[in-house]
């Protein structure tokens, strides 16, 4: 429990400072909705005062007089009955703006947070969590502008107004009311905190797994299909629901018993309230008027008050939802651009590793260590070995997924963890093994390493990777839409759009990870004989599964446990008996090596 009240509180104060953050930049916004809603409580703090009136002077033993007193309280009355119409109004029409910019804000910082987030995050996240984290953050944030604003603000002015003005002429209501109303107060807020948040946070991370168990299956819906695995993962989802089913159970029972427990103590603060206004009226210090205005004052703050245990409630839920996405804006960004990082500029592209140790986080030893290797500006070269043996991992450092441990990694001497992640990035074309497509036209995919091409650039590209025959048979040729992640196509077709987007890229670097893997053998033909074109004059770095692939290239490195075990030219490697790389080869080829 105390832990859980630790928590309660953090979460609160995360929240909370960061909704504040949000307000602070439009101060005009946030000042113009206080004012008014300030103005319009205040107008029916009053109204029991006239209303009170109106019965004293209806009651009243000169008609005459009492006559003009009951008119001169019913204008009042309707004088205030619309000054609070027409301060809502305005109120209403500070927080629209206020709260779709503050929305749109969250929306947009959470997603820009998000993109820039380490490989490692993302590769530990599910994508339909966190797409459920923002979205139910932002609208979190909707409903707690409202609750604390147009609702809990007003609220305590009416508390404090209705507390003031009839502790001027009874103190002893002043107290009664004053009393009551914190002690209620005080409970509500101890069973929001302590007793519903708990079982709220537990319940919300279920509901974010649900929301990541359903994406991740529907997303993988091609593989369950495969195996006939519906029943199964019909299964899985119905264990996570029954979870997720008892922890928002308990969390709804105990909204339950802490709304008959509010209305348990109103009835209590109600029978004070009369009670002591009986004994006002009984001991002659309070007229029929004065009961009158006691008890429409009673109404009023009875509301409010009922009102103000759902609102709480409200805000409690809203931090819940809220702490998430919050959680996501303080999230450390794992590799991120230093203050002085300046653009990377490239002349030739040479790529040099000096004494470079890398260690993934979690594991006992480093991957590599004093790993140093040059890679000439326009050479071509390799990268072999068995799988986990680095070859991802040396790519990953030149592009900065991740920084060294210790080292540098330099391109034309420049230290890419000096320069800013998206000029490194712009200069390095990369076509991976399992290209990702956006569910996106044809030509925005291919168009993606070049914002702004021509469509006459990206049919010569796409003519180059191979693609462009498969593309213009297409119903709507360049337009066809690619589904999630390029569903729509097959692998191979997906491999040369991925092609066709790296020749427009036109970068001084290039990373083909076994571009050409899932090819048929004619379409392989045309990609590699492309492959040379696109490589020349680049700094070309190759990882390769099929020896083959690398046989024409300048030289190719083998990797093993993070070290450069091997260096050289096919022709050099294969004269070795006992290299490592004439092994892979003759594995491949089955003993079969040429002279």
């Amino acid at each position: 429990m105390i832990l859980d009240r630790l928590q309660g509180a953090q979460a609160y104060r995360a929240v909370l400072t960061f909704l504040v953050r949000q307000w602070r930049t439009r101060p005009g916004l946030l000042l113009g909705l206080v004012a008014a809603m300030v103005g319009s409580t205040l107008a029916d703090v009053f109204l029991p005062l006239f209303a009170g009136r109106l019965v004293d002077a209806l009651s009243a033993a000169d008609r005459d007089a009492g006559r003009l007193d009951a008119l001169v309280a019913f204008a009042a009355m309707g004088g205030l009955g619309l000054l609070t119409l027409g301060l809502r109004h305005v109120a209403w029409t500070f927080v629209v703006p206020l709260s779709l910019s503050t929305m749109q804000a969250v929306a947009q910082a959470g997603f820009q947070r998000v993109q820039r987030l380490s490989t490692d995050w993302h590769a530990n996240s599910f994508a339909g969590s966190t797409v459920r984290k923002v979205s139910r953050g932002m609208w979190a944030l909707d409903g707690l502008n409202n609750t604390l604003l147009l609702e809990l603000l007003p609220a305590f002015v009416v508390l404090l107004g209705t507390m003031v003005l009839l502790g001027v002429q009874w103190p002893l209501m002043g107290l009664v009311i004053g009393l009551g109303s914190l002690v209620y107060l005080g409970i509500v807020v101890t069973l929001a905190t302590l007793v519903i948040a708990p079982a709220a946070q537990l319940s919300n991370v279920w509901d974010s797994r649900l929301g990541g168990a359903l994406s991740d299956a529907i997303g993988a819906n091609a593989v369950v299909k495969a195996f006939g695995a519906e029943a199964r993962e019909d299964a899985r989802l119905g264990r996570l629901l029954a979870k997720w089913n008892r922890r928002t159970h308990r969390t709804w029972m105990r909204i339950t018993w802490s709304i008959t427990a509010q209305f348990a103590l109103l009835l209590l603060l109600r029978t004070a309230i009369v009670g002591t206004a009986l004994w006002l009226w009984w001991t002659g210090d309070a007229t029929p008027g004065d009961v009158a205005y006691v008890l429409t004052t009673y109404f009023v703050v009875h509301g409010y008050l009922r009102d103000i245990g759902d609102h709480i409630n409200r805000v409690q839920r809203g931090v819940n939802e809220m702490e998430e996405l919050v959680a996501l804006d303080a999230e450390p960004y794992g590799v991120a651009d230093r203050p002085d990082a300046t653009p990377l500029t490239v002349q030739g592209g040479t790529i040099g590793f000096d004494r470079v140790t890398f260690h993934y986080d979690g594991h006992v030893t480093p991957l590599c260590r004093d790993l140093s290797v040059q890679i000439p500006a326009g050479q071509r070269v390799g990268l072999v070995g068995r799988s986990g043996s680095g070859k991802t991992t040396f790519v990953k450092l030149v592009q900065r997924l991740y920084d060294v441990t210790s080292g540098h990694v330099r391109i034309d001497g420049q230290d890419v963890a000096g320069v800013t992640q998206a000029s490194l990035r712009a200069h390095i074309a990369i076509v991976p093994q399992e290209p990702v497509l956006f569910h996106r036209s044809l030509a925005e995919n291919i168009a993606y390493g070049r914002p702004g091409a021509s469509a006459e650039d990206i049919a010569r590209a796409a003519r180059l990777a191979n693609a462009h025959d498969f593309i213009a048979r297409l119903p709507k040729g360049y337009g066809t839409l690619v589904g999630e992640r390029g569903v729509k196509l097959s692998g191979g077709e997906r491999q040369r759009v991925a092609l066709a987007r790296a020749f427009l890229a036109d970068a001084p670097i290039l990373i083909l990870d076994e571009a050409t893997s899932s090819l048929d053998s004619e379409s392989e033909a045309l990609i590699q004989e492309a492959m040379e074109r696109l490589m020349r004059g680049r700094t070309a770095i190759v990882i390769a599964h099929r020896l083959s692939t690398v046989r024409s290239l300048d030289r190719i490195l083998v990797f093993d446990r993070g070290c450069i075990v091997e260096d050289g030219t096919q022709a050099d490697l294969l004269g070795r008996p006992e290299g490592r790389y004439r092994a892979l080869f003759e594995r491949q080829t089955g003993g079969m090596v040429e002279a």
